[in-house]
């Protein structure tokens, strides 16, 4: 991706243009960018859960993004509250898949003692998870927390 500044703003291309009009006329075929005032559109690496880009800038060699914090309009527990939320979810739809040994033991069928000691495990996992959300301070801090895949 190239841009250029033209005209007060700044244009974007995939590549050069095969045809340029600026002040000095009509160019075709244009071979050297830099001499017409295209440069590199460089994308910075970010995190896009903390992050976003903000509009194109041009930094006198290369035109590029800056990089910006995100704001939330919820308070830190709230996001606590729902990242919390999503956690338990994931949990339990992993212990759902053997809760038919629990309801079958209910009927006198012994559940396996691997399957309750997995069991056991995973809701330790998640209190212990749930620990870590609750420890953290920041609103950036809860929002980049990565949930387990217990896939």
């Amino acid at each position: 991706m190239i841009a250029i500044q033209h005209e007060g703003a700044i244009k974007k291309f995939t590549s050069l243009p095969k045809v340029w009009k600026d002040e000095n006329g009509v160019h075709l075929n244009i071979t050297d960018g830099q001499a017409f005032g295209f440069y590199p559109v460089v994308t910075p690496s970010y995190d896009s859960a903390t992050q976003y880009l903000g509009d194109l800038e041009w930094d006198g060699s290369v035109f590029t993004y800056p990089v910006l914090d995100r704001t939330w309009s919820q308070t830190v527990a709230e996001l606590k509250e729902s990242k919390i939320a999503n956690l338990k979810s994931l949990y339990n739809r992993k212990l759902a898949e053997t809760d038919w040994y629990i309801i079958r033991s209910q009927e006198g069928t012994s559940a396996p003692q691997e399957v309750l000691d997995a069991r056991e495990a995973l809701r330790t996992d998640c209190a212990t998870k749930e620990e870590e959300i609750n420890a953290l301070t920041t609103k950036k801090a809860v929002v980049s927390y990565s949930l387990p895949n217990l896939d």
